[in-house]
């Protein structure tokens, strides 16, 4: 049951509240060869190459359960017993995102963009979880109380846990691909 006088069981990190986050981006355009390979300096050359790695620690997670264990009335604010706020943490994240584009002069002031795109480069499995008793509601177990009374309240009851709490049930997105022609004039 939570108390809501209980100054420490309220304390705990904000949902924000990421430990580690790294993000690197950069951007290059190499020129491999010099003028006096003309025919290899317009293949290879004039193509731009940007990346962003990004890697996260997990983020925090309330355990919230169905029903009213502290009897208050309101059905969307109580957690599991024994837990704090925010008392779990969900899975890393990490991502590499890769662009590749050449731009090729056409006449006059015509220009051609090829392009291409790919998310999650290295296709990392970066699993997603929630805390959920079947997707409706977003809990850590149900508070199931029985039909005997004890005056105007239920009594005894129990938390019943889900046996999915903390396992991944769903991932991001895997990699994905694009290729991209624009015609600047």
């Amino acid at each position: 049951m939570q108390n809501s006088y209980a100054a420490n069981s309220e304390r705990g990190p904000s949902v924000t509240d990421q430990r580690n986050r790294l993000t690197i981006a950069v951007i290059e355009e190499p020129h491999l060869f010099d003028s006096g390979h003309a025919i290899l300096a317009s293949v290879f050359n004039r193509w731009r190459v940007s990346g962003i790695m990004t890697y996260g620690a997990g983020r925090p997670a309330n355990a919230t359960v169905t029903g009213d264990p502290n009897q208050d009335g309101n059905t969307g604010n109580d957690r599991l017993a024994g837990y704090g706020r925010n008392a779990f943490q969900g899975p890393d994240y990490a991502t590499m995102d890769l662009r590749l584009v050449r731009k090729i002069k056409l006449w006059g002031h015509y220009r051609l963009e090829l392009g291409g795109d790919s998310y999650n480069l290295f296709n990392r499995d970066n699993q997603r979880y929630t805390i959920s008793d079947g997707g409706f509601y977003n809990s850590a177990g149900q508070f199931v109380k029985y039909t005997q009374y004890a005056g105007e309240t239920y009594y005894p009851a129990y938390y019943q846990r889900p046996t999915s709490l903390m396992k991944a049930t769903s991932a991001y997105a895997p990699r994905q691909v694009q290729l991209s022609m624009r015609l600047d004039f």
